[in-house]
């Protein structure tokens, strides 16, 4: 089964054909902005314009933005194609990377947020989450490492804090999504945002009372 495997939830754009088990193409961009005008392009590039038999998309948490591009992009193929799509997380896709590529007990993940804060979650080197996903301050996350080694491209605002701490710059890649294990493989695709929206419904004014 060949599967096309979607990731725009962070500055990163990257696309992949994985098969068995096997990256069989490979796209990659930091694109900061522009998801939207970059994925279907990348898509269409790969072996056999992309087409798989089923569709793996990054659900976030990570940009409101790009993750809706992804998910929308992934939505309307898998409509067009008549075939299955499923959802995985951010954090877990950076720590499967940074646990094959570096000798790690446990990792942490740390992923730009919103509003100054990062998106954090500790990782077993097995992958089994040690921690819920959390938005948290720099101060309070770099409390949680407690010297533990920080992944992600969210771990300036730490090292600005602790220039000493251990740390892997890095960002999500559609080509490391074999390393998941099958039930982080399997999400719903549905947006994970990990924080609640900046916009907020009006608050509702009371009636106006009608004279006699």
């Amino acid at each position: 089964m060949r599967t096309l495997v979607i990731e725009t939830a962070t500055a990163a754009c990257s696309v992949a054909l994985i098969e068995d088990g096997r990256v069989i193409d490979h796209a990659h961009d930091v694109v900061g902005r522009g998801h939207a005008e970059k994925l279907v392009p990348m898509i269409a590039a790969l072996d056999g314009g992309g087409r798989a038999d089923r569709i793996l998309v990054d659900c976030g948490p990570g940009s409101f933005t790009g993750i809706r591009v992804g998910l929308a992009a992934a939505r309307g193929l898998a409509f067009g194609w008549q075939v299955p799509v499923a959802g995985f997380q951010s954090l877990a896709l950076v720590a499967a990377a940074a646990l094959a590529a570096h000798d790690l007990a446990e990792v942490c993940v740390v992923l730009e947020g919103g509003h100054g804060e990062v998106f954090v979650q500790r990782f077993a080197a097995d992958l089994t989450p040690l921690a819920p996903a959390a938005s948290r301050k720099p101060d309070a996350a770099l409390a949680d490492l407690a010297g533990r080694t920080a992944v992600g491209n969210g771990v300036h605002r730490l090292t600005a804090l602790a220039p000493d701490l251990p740390v892997i710059e890095a960002l999500p890649d559609a080509a490391e999504a074999h390393r998941l294990p099958p039930a982080q493989a399997d999400l719903p695709p549905r947006p994970i945002y990990g924080r609640a929206p900046d916009a907020k419904p009006p608050t509702p004014r009371p009636a106006l009372g009608v004279a006699a």
